[in-house]
Parts: structure tokens; sequence; C-alpha cells
């Protein structure tokens, strides 16, 4: 009966061991697309009111200034960054995003974007998925 237990336990510890296999690869690149929930400063690069380049924003930044991020600190892809152990990624309108840096990745959210045609009038120069296709979503006018 103790040899029994003793092989079952064997062979139970072998197949746990057996499927612990390699760690899964790091995500080689993070891109971010969406609103501004996840904006960290592309409107900062455009000629808009859609922008969060001013107090309060960023007061609990490390910086302590305001980035561009609709927050008063870090936002939802910067703590994403964080958690797979990559560097944030930067607005891809930024000077600073090339080379290397855009094997990272890259943030294409901007504020007052949305995927009907309407959305977001009311700011300047933001990109209209209408404009750049011709294609405009079968419910909006």
């Amino acid at each position: 009966m103790e040899n029994s237990f003793t092989l079952v336990t064997i062979f139970g510890l072998l197949f746990t061991l057996g499927n612990v296999g390699p760690q899964a690869e790091a995500a080689r690149a993070f891109f971010v697309f969406g609103d501004s929930l996840v904006d960290n400063g592309n409107n900062n690069y455009l000629a808009t009111t859609a922008r969060a380049d001013a107090y309060p924003y960023g007061i609990d930044y490390p910086t302590h200034r305001a980035t561009g991020r609709f927050s008063n600190g870090l936002n939802i892809p910067d703590l994403i960054s964080e958690q797979i152990g990559s560097e944030p990624t930067l607005p891809y309108l930024s000077p600073e995003l090339n080379g290397q840096r855009l094997l990272i990745g890259a943030n294409f959210a901007s504020a007052g974007i949305g995927i009907l045609n309407d959305t977001g009038v009311q700011f300047v120069s933001l990109f209209s998925f209408y404009k750049k296709t011709g294609y405009r979503c079968g419910w909006s006018t």
C-alpha cells in the first residue's frame, strides 16, 4: 500500500513538473488605440482644444507636471506597461518615437476621437476616418 502511494506521489510530481515548461516570452511590443482614457499626449502635437497639458492634469505623475494624459497621473496603458515589464508607450506623434523605441510600441489614442463621424466635431484638427477613407458608418448621417 505504501509503495503504491509513493508511486502515485512520484508520478504526480513528475506530471506536474512536466507541465511546468519554460515561461512565456514577454510581449515584444505594446500598441494602444482609443480615446482620452488611454491618450498619453498625442493631442499635445495637434492643433486642438482637446488637451490635457495644464493643471490639474498630472499632479500625481512622477514629474508632477501635465503630460497630455487625461488623468492626474498614470493611465491604463501605463499600468499595463508596468505589469508586463515594458517601457511606457510614447505618443505616435512624439519626436522621441523612432528606431528601436518604435519596436517597443506606440500610443495612437487621441482624446475626442470616436467611431461616429460626428464625434469630436467641436475640436479642431482631429482625424476623420471618413475624410481619410471615404467610408461612412451606416448608422450616422
